[in-house]
């Protein structure tokens, strides 16, 4: 063996350099692992944060809820979000009632902890914003044959077509959470959907739709239904057949 052999077989300079080389790599991997669950928790937490402050400023509202109050409500939610989320995200707001009449089969059903009596519920109606395709997994209001009422410049009545007539829903919220309105209130219930857009894009959850819920009860408004003194129209209201970035316009 030469000298040149020897000298590099019992030769160990670079060693570390050599060992920082292996492990780099997983040191990374693991390092923007925890880099992107910590984002993914920040996230969920800023969606809560959007539902909990819809929910609780549309219940706020101490005389009659007006469309452009609603507005106000959808564009500061929207704002939380951040520069993407109208686009990427969707606000839904419903007022869910109890119906007027409890009586019979159709107006009691299940009992469980967010409906301790059965009393079946009804939702008055519904706005959205943000241009994500998303639709409420809880229930949106019916006319009297069981539709979904969508057309709000429909006159049939105050709540363009949604009556509580045949609804049988018990609650809205995730299996097991329910919750229910009281008679004679209303909660102000809200979902937000966000479609989650990673920085690193090969961990499980690259590419994952946030789904999250809270409701708040209504103080001291006794009028339930949505006026629109402005007469809004067309992109002016939180409608829910338009998944716009614009909507509603600011």
């Amino acid at each position: 063996m030469s000298a040149s052999l020897r000298r590099l077989r019992g030769a160990e300079r670079g060693v570390v350099l050599v060992e920082m080389g292996l492990a780099l790599p997983l040191v990374l991997l693991v390092g923007l692992g925890g880099l992107e669950v910590a984002r993914y928790s920040l996230t969920v937490l800023r969606m809560n944060q959007i539902a909990a402050a819809v929910a609780d400023n549309a219940g706020r509202v101490r005389q009659g809820l007006d469309e452009t109050d609603v507005n106000e409500i959808m564009i500061g939610g929207k704002l939380m979000g951040g520069s993407d989320f109208a686009a990427n995200g969707r606000i839904i707001l419903s007022d869910l009632e109890q119906r007027t009449n409890t009586s019979g089969s159709n107006g009691t059903g299940a009992t469980s902890p967010g409906n301790p009596n059965g009393y079946r519920q009804w939702i008055r109606w519904q706005r959205c914003a943000g241009a994500l395709s998303r639709t409420s997994s809880y229930g949106v209001p019916t006319n009297g044959s069981g539709v979904a009422v969508v057309d709000l410049d429909s006159k049939t009545n105050a709540d363009h077509g949604a009556v509580e007539k045949n609804s049988i829903l018990d609650g809205m919220g995730p299996a097991g959470q329910q919750i229910s309105a009281a008679g004679g209130t209303a909660v102000m219930v809200v979902e937000v959907f966000y479609t989650y857009r990673p920085m690193v894009p090969f961990y499980s959850f690259a590419t994952s739709s946030i789904h999250v819920f809270e409701a708040y009860n209504i103080r001291q408004r006794t009028d339930f239904t949505v006026s629109n003194g402005a007469k809004l129209s067309g992109n002016g209201r939180s409608d829910c057949r338009l998944f716009n970035t614009a909507v509603p316009a600011a």
